[in-house]
C-alpha cells in the first residue's frame, strides 16, 4: 500500500469473519490507518487482492465498496459541521431506498445514543467531541453496513466517553453481531472488545492472535499494554 510512490505497508496478511470485531494495534504510523483506507479506497494505491465476502474489490473505487456494505469512521470522525445531528444521519442512509426501515434506524440511534437524540437539530459543529464521534458512529450504522471500519474511536475523548462508546460497540457486538475492524492506539480498551488483535510495527505484521492470548504475550504487554 502506498500514497504516491512512498510505500507504507508491506506484506500485510489479515482476515475479519463476519460477526467478529478485530483490532488494529500499534504506534502511530505503524500502518493501521493506511490500511483501513485501503480497504475503503481512501487515497492509497494498493496492490495485491483484497476480497469482500469472496468478491475482489481491489479495483473498485470507493463509492462501490460502500455499496456493498462496508461502512467507514475516519481518524477526526468526518461529520458534516454545518448539517444537524439529524441531516447527518440521514447522510447515512443517503443510499439507501427503504424509506420506512431508514425511519425505524432514526428511531433505534436515539436509542443507542441517547445524547444525540436530545441534540437532533443542533448542528454537528457545535457537539463535543465525544458526541461527534457518536454521530460518526450512528451516521455510519444509519448504512446498515456489513463491516465498520472504525479508526482511532476514543481519540481526543475523554476516558468516560470513551468506555460508553465501547458499552456501545460491545452491545452491537453482542446483540447484533457487527463486524468490525478497529484501528486504536489504546490496546487494553480494544482488547476488551475484540476477539482477536493484529499488533502492526513500521507497517509490518509484528504479532497477532486472540485478544487473550496478546494479553499474555510478554513483547505486547511492555509495548503496548504498560505492564
Amino acid at each position: 500500500m502506498a500514497y504516491g510512490r512512498t510505500a507504507v505497508v508491506h506484506g500485510i496478511d489479515l482476515h475479519v469473519q463476519a460477526g467478529e470485531m478485530v483490532a488494529l494495534l500499534g504506534a502511530n504510523g505503524a500502518g493501521k490507518t493506511s490500511i483501513l483506507r485501503a480497504i475503503s479506497h481512501q487515497q492509497v494505491t494498493s496492490t495485491g487482492t483484497l476480497r469482500f465476502e469472496g468478491q475482489d474489490v481491489i479495483d473498485l473505487p470507493a463509492p462501490a465498496i460502500a455499496e456493498l456494505g462496508v461502512a467507514h469512521v475516519p481518524e477526526g470522525r468526518g461529520t458534516f459541521a454545518d448539517l444537524t445531528v439529524l441531516e447527518n444521519l440521514y447522510v447515512g442512509a443517503i443510499r439507501r431506498r427503504d424509506r420506512d426501515g431508514v425511519e425505524q434506524d432514526l428511531a433505534r440511534m436515539q436509542t443507542l445514543f441517547p445524547k444525540l437524540a436530545t441534540r437532533a437539530k443542533q448542528t454537528a459543529g457545535t457537539l463535543s467531541g465525544g458526541e461527534q464521534q457518536m454521530l460518526a458512529i450512528a451516521r455510519a450504522l444509519m448504512m446498515r453496513p456489513k463491516m465498520l471500519l472504525l479508526d482511532e474511536p476514543s481519540f481526543g475523548i475523554a476516558p468516560r466517553v470513551t468506555q460508553e462508546i465501547y458499552e456501545l460497540l460491545r452491545e452491537l457486538r453482542e446483540r447484533e453481531h457487527l463486524t468490525a475492524l478497529v484501528v486504536e492506539q489504546n490496546a487494553n480498551i480494544a482488547l476488551d472488545l475484540v476477539d482477536r488483535a493484529y499488533v502492526l510495527e513500521s507497517g509490518r505484521i509484528a504479532a497477532q492472535g486472540t485478544a487473550a492470548a496478546l494479553r499474555e504475550d510478554d513483547t505486547v504487554r511492555r509495548s503496548y499494554l504498560g505492564h
